[in-house]
């Protein structure tokens, strides 16, 4: 059995302006554990061992959620990623990692088209097994040219490399014809970002992990969908994936689908995140800390800058101690900081740099306390997470009572750690805020008194309807229509 592995994985936020280019992506081959799907490639190497299988490893390229990947860029990937499978030819199976809502210039749907293109090239007899993010905007024609699908059950996304594994087990099943593995969708007319962490859903997800194994259903992947892709399919989607026909996988679709939208009401953080002014108000109010709140609207793991000074400007204002932040990006103030040294005062101008949702810069007066030189920042850590990211040369700056931490390259809060590399204890401090939306939460809540979510002004508000989309026809979805599947 020969095996080829390969993909591209980015996330698309197609109201950023901040365009992803070539130099955005890392390459697995040259990054080591610094790349975040180093332990998934690992596991299959260990899995193709363990069965024999010759594995051929392609292209492994991620970048950063940002804005619309160039069409150069797209094409130079996409092309690469062909011309690895081809070398690789024959292949039994063609194991991918994709995203699902990654967006080109010139291709609003890249991993359908990606896997289209592919199985033009290998012909109908190759398996095409695909791993996808929960935040994936599935389509008809995608499930319709790949064999296999799955995608992540959790957010936090805690379970990338068990998904991982069960994809390549089901694609040596289907290879051997122990399976006969068909797919369908139901569109579950939802549009919102849905935590798991927490009921009603995280029971939704047991269930659907108790049913796997059971009535020939394979698998089950709720596709939480990207509400910051605007593009005409985005949305939730219900995938089902079953040993036998399309028929089959379409009722199982539907049964799970109409389950998770009768919890519509209670899910989605448009319904649970504060406004800015109740969030920290509460947080400083609090009788014992760390409260930790998610600054969710500035969240680089959606695409937003990262650079939003809305929060900081409140606590200053406020007066706040015992505060900190993370990660503001602002690489022209950490490379200030750097000249300066740790122990310098410092006047400088934070922020407000990259979008006009990202508020107006502050100028302050600040003491260097820290530097750090290509700090990457662990993800899910503590929780068989998937290797880190880059944060760049970062920076501690002090002001009033505030802890800011700085990076030089966009990204979100994933856990304490960026704090304590630092120094910086975050269980002593009375306030701690996150550029996360969810990310953050398994790392976080063994030392959080309370967590908040914080709907405060940025470039990606946790609440669908207050993005104005242009190509995705809302009139359909909830919560813009109350009960869309009556209609």
């Amino acid at each position: 059995m020969k095996i080829f592995t390969g993909g591209i994985v980015t996330e698309t936020n197609t109201f950023s302006v901040i365009p992803t280019s070539l130099d955005d992506f890392v390459f697995a081959a040259g990054a080591g554990a610094h790349h975040p799907f180093a332990e998934l490639l690992a596991i299959w190497r260990r899995q193709a061992a363990a069965i024999g299988a010759e594995l051929v490893e392609g292209m492994m390229a991620w970048a950063q959620p940002s804005g619309l990947t160039t069409a150069a860029a797209y094409e130079r990937l996409s092309d690469q990623l062909l011309d690895d499978v081809a070398r690789a030819m024959p292949v039994d199976i063609v194991l991918l990692k994709l995203h699902g809502a990654m967006v080109a210039a010139d291709c609003e749907d890249c991993e359908e088209d990606i896997v289209t293109r592919i199985r033009a090239l290998v012909g109908p007899g190759t398996i095409i097994a695909a791993e996808l993010d929960l935040h994936c905007n599935l389509s008809d024609a995608l499930v319709d040219q790949a064999d296999i699908l799955v995608a992540y059950k959790e957010y936090p996304h805690v379970d990338i490399n068990a998904r991982g594994s069960e994809l390549f087990d089901l694609a040596v099943a289907a290879c051997r014809g122990e399976i006969r593995p068909s797919m369908a969708l139901f569109d579950c007319r939802m549009m919102g970002l849905y935590p798991t962490s927490v009921e009603p859903l995280r029971g939704f997800v047991d269930a659907m992990q108790a049913a796997e194994g059971t009535d020939d259903i394979l698998s089950l992947s709720f596709g939480h969908g990207f509400q910051f892709a605007d593009i005409p399919h985005a949305g939730a989607k219900m995938l089902a994936l079953v040993d036998g026909d399309r028929t089959r996988a379409a009722v199982v679709a539907e049964r799970f689908g109409r389950q998770v939208y009768a919890l519509r009401h209670d899910i989605a953080f448009g319904a649970k995140s504060r406004p800015i002014d109740e969030a920290l108000s509460r947080a400083m109010a609090a009788a014992s800390g760390p409260v930790v709140v998610a600054d969710q609207s500035d969240n680089p793991g959606t695409g937003a800058p990262g650079d939003s000074t809305a929060a900081l400007r409140w606590l200053i204002d406020a007066g706040a101690q015992d505060a900190a932040l993370a990660v503001l990006h602002d690489p022209e103030a950490v490379k200030l900081a750097r000249k300066a040294g740790v122990g310098s005062s410092l006047r400088v101008r934070l922020g407000g740099k990259l979008s006009p949702a990202s508020g107006m810069p502050l100028d302050l007066e600040v003491e260097v306390r820290g530097l750090l030189y290509n700090y990457v920042m662990p993800f899910n850590q503590g929780s068989g997470g998937a290797g880190g990211y880059p944060v760049g040369d970062t920076a501690w700056l002090h002001c009033r009572g505030i802890d800011i931490i700085l990076g030089s390259i966009r990204c979100q809060c994933f856990g304490p750690e960026v704090f304590r590399a630092f120094g910086i204890e975050p269980a002593s401090r009375q306030l701690l805020v996150v550029k996360s939306t969810q990310h953050f939460f398994d790392a976080f809540s063994p030392l959080a008194a309370e967590i908040i979510y914080m709907a405060a002004p940025g470039a990606a508000p946790p609440d669908p309807r207050l993005t104005q989309y242009r190509r995705r026809d809302t009139s359909g979805l909830y919560p813009w229509v109350e009960d869309p599947l009556a209609a």
